[in-house]
């Protein structure tokens, strides 16, 4: 069965806050997602939120994933099935693929930033590595073991010491995170991960790489 949240109550966690703050005494200064969403949505500019895709935009068909970092049924997708729809699909021009982040919590929301910490150049790699190491960092004991880990998935993608603190201490950018995500995911009423738009048919849940190559024949004909 896959793990199902319910985004609109999620959302409302979200802006009611208080639980999800980096305490005030750490030495590492992190947003959570109740200080991301500490302003209205009107004040946050959502334009330096970068959409994340591969492929050719002008592919017949587009798959729009949304996923959390923390989802355990999102990285057996990228594990299983990913990759050989990346190379039967996307790099032969025939998807474009569009990466939307979810974040049920602070951990997801931090895993995020250091993905994109890299720029959409090495977004896809930090994504895989992020993926691959979930059953280490999601279970660390204590935030700070868990962004120390995040932090050493950034260190052996190549980013220093100087830009990861950089970026995860982006609260103007966290806050433009959560916003989109919290507009992508309303609009296109996603109630769970991974979910898929698929030239806008919504499909819901992990899937073989047969299963979802036989909804892709569907609509490339």
């Amino acid at each position: 069965m896959d793990r199902r949240y319910f985004l609109v109550a999620g959302a409302a966690a979200i802006a009611a806050g208080g639980a999800y703050f980096w305490p005030a005494n750490s030495t590492t200064s992190l947003p959570g997602l109740g200080a991301a969403n500490a302003q209205e949505a009107g004040e946050v500019d959502t334009s330096i939120v970068a959409e994340m895709s591969l492929g050719d935009p002008n592919a017949p068909v587009t798959v729009v994933e949304y996923a959390s970092y923390t989802c355990p049924h999102c990285r057996s997708f990228h594990e299983n099935t990913f990759k050989d729809i990346k190379a039967a699909y996307i790099d032969t021009g025939k998807v474009h693929f569009i990466y939307r982040e979810v974040y049920f919590d602070r951990f997801g929301l931090w895993a995020a930033m250091v993905a994109r910490c890299g720029g959409p150049e090495r977004y896809f790699a930090l994504a895989d590595m992020i993926y691959a190491q979930q059953s280490d960092w999601a279970r660390g004991d204590t935030p700070t073991v868990i962004v120390d880990k995040l932090k050493k998935i950034g260190l052996t993608a190549g980013l220093t010491p100087d830009e990861l603190d950089a970026c995860m201490q982006n609260e103007d950018m966290a806050r433009a995170m959560v916003a989109v995500f919290q507009e992508n995911s309303e609009r296109d009423s996603i109630r769970s991960t991974p979910s898929f738009l698929i030239n806008g048919d919504l499909v819901a849940g992990d899937k073989s790489f047969e299963e979802f190559s036989a909804l892709l024949d569907e609509k490339l004909g």
